[in-house]
């Protein structure tokens, strides 16, 4: 049984991707520093695999704390969630997204290189192209200056990815996020933001709950049919099994390359006033929402062209934009 390391593997797309793993019938270990988790999520993972991952608080920033996970246990690949990721508060807080995202990839393609561990997945998003000329996005899409410093630490990250598979024996890919939303079927494990949400559906959905009393439109003055932002919204079992797939792939020496990158989503975009709509239809609920200025970060549209992962991984989106709100409405209401 293939050891996996999974590092933030109690966040969002993390706790699902763990799931998808065991089911698959690898033994999972987590690296977590609960920043923006809750240690609940690993009692729920058992619950719903029957199995209960290894797990080890560690904060990557931390070298030495690092450097001792790896001298004491055997790793066979490792999928690496672990990051900041809101691209309005990278802008204000830049300085910690650099160090938080750039330093922990640094530190464990070091150790990856020491104990010749050599399958990487990295948790990358679709904001490395920056404000795209044309979509759909394909891999082949220019990399823009990044709009964001999470962008940014991204960008750099697959930088630094790229030149370690030249230099060392590093077979990586890198997965291009888009937007992931929605829940488990089990509703035992969902989208958990510690705070103010700062994706669109968990604001939606406190939002439809109460806990939240209005929803903010940032923008109505896009160059798009209802003027607000369009993104690719993908279900998170989905993207969870994308990571399987490339997985698997890196296992079976079946990559062209020694770093490959693909794109993740639906290859369908929908603006924030449609999905507030969908939403709305889904659950027979009205939401309280008005328009604001525009965010700093955000791009008018991206959306994905999905078909170098549907051809090399075999995969392809299953679930529905509605399976996904319904899910995440339901995963709201069990967590209050």
């Amino acid at each position: 049984m293939k050891n996996i390391l999974v590092t933030g593997g109690l966040g969002f797309i993390g706790s699902h991707t763990v799931v998808e793993l065991q089911n698959a019938g690898f033994h999972v270990i987590i690296i977590d520093n609960l920043s923006n988790s809750k240690i609940e999520v690993l009692n729920n993972i058992e619950e719903i695999t029957s199995k209960k991952p290894q797990f080890f608080n560690i904060d990557l920033r931390n070298k030495e704390d690092v450097k001792h996970f790896f001298n004491t246990n055997s790793i066979d690949g490792i999928i690496h969630f672990a990051a900041s990721k809101a691209v309005g508060e990278s802008v204000n807080k830049p300085l910690e997204y650099y160090e938080n995202n750039i330093n922990s990839l640094v530190y464990i393609l070091q150790e990856m290189k020491t104990h010749t561990i050599s399958n990487f997945i990295f948790s990358s998003s679709c904001t490395v192209y920056g404000q795209a000329d044309e979509l759909p996005i394909t891999e082949n899409s220019p990399i823009k200056p990044a709009e964001s410093p999470y962008g940014n630490t991204k960008q750099i990250g697959e930088e630094i990815i790229r030149d370690t598979c030249k230099a060392d024996n590093l077979s990586a890919i890198s997965l291009r996020y888009f937007n992931p939303i929605g829940a488990h079927e089990s509703i035992k494990i969902g989208e958990l933001p510690i705070g103010v949400p700062q994706n669109l559906i968990p604001y939606i959905t406190q939002t439809a709950l109460g806990i939240r009393e209005q929803l903010s439109v940032f923008g109505d003055d896009y160059d798009t049919p209802d003027g607000t932002a369009i993104r690719d919204y993908i279900h998170v079992v989905d993207l969870a099994k994308a990571h399987i797939a490339a997985l698997e792939r890196l296992l079976n020496k079946k990559n062209k390359e020694n770093f490959e990158f693909f794109n993740v989503g639906t290859g369908k975009g929908n603006s924030v006033l449609e999905i507030i709509q969908k939403f709305e239809t889904a659950t027979n609920v009205k939401l309280n929402y008005k328009i604001t200025n525009r965010r700093a970060g955000d791009v008018t549209a991206a959306f994905a062209d999905v078909s170098k992962i549907q051809k090399e991984l075999n995969w392809k989106n299953e679930k529905t934009l509605n399976e996904a709100l319904i899910s995440a409405w339901e995963w709201q209401k069990s967590v209050k």
